[in-house]
């Protein structure tokens, strides 16, 4: 049975690819941002204990999975089960151009309205992928690639001849 591992920088189209995987092979489908953040606002992490009870208890649940998320330090608590993993590394204004045309992602959001209204504050996110040095930045997601000794691909075009 599959485990697939996607990362890659906001606006990159992992849930997209996510949920094409999930449907066509039949795979259960876990977005990281529903377990890293605590309720309410201002949003703050989930701790990595916390999270990581979520993470093994989807694992366990499910013969054959999809994760996918941007956050390094919860990515690589799910690569020992990997079978695979996929690393979304577009440019900047790739992702940014993604993220002007997301559809709503209403387990995100009440509404399409309130997502945009962090549309320039993501759109910053963004761009700072290549230069940050933290757990959401280029440099972890090629370090987690770098390391993964099983079946990988790197995708760096919206184009992709996965499925």
């Amino acid at each position: 049975m599959k485990k697939i591992v996607i990362f890659g920088n906001s606006g990159s189209g992992k849930s997209t690819l996510a949920k094409s995987i999930a449907e066509s092979e039949n795979l259960a489908h876990l977005d990281l941002d529903t377990i890293a953040w605590q309720p309410g606002s201002p949003p703050q992490r989930e701790t990595p204990e916390k999270s990581k009870v979520l993470i093994d208890a989807f694992i366990e649940g499910n013969r054959g999975w999809v994760i996918e998320g941007c956050y390094a330090d919860l990515l690589a608590m799910c690569l020992p089960y990997a079978t695979e993993i996929i690393f979304l590394n577009l440019p900047a204004d790739l992702c940014i151009e993604n993220a002007r045309n997301r559809p709503w992602e209403s387990h995100k959001y009440p509404s399409k309205e309130a997502q945009d209204a962090n549309l320039n504050m993501l759109i910053d996110w963004i761009a700072q992928y290549p230069i940050r040095d933290d757990v959401f930045s280029m440099a972890a997601h090629q370090k987690l690639f770098d390391g993964f000794a099983g079946t990988k691909t790197m995708y760096t075009s919206n184009r992709r001849d996965y499925l």
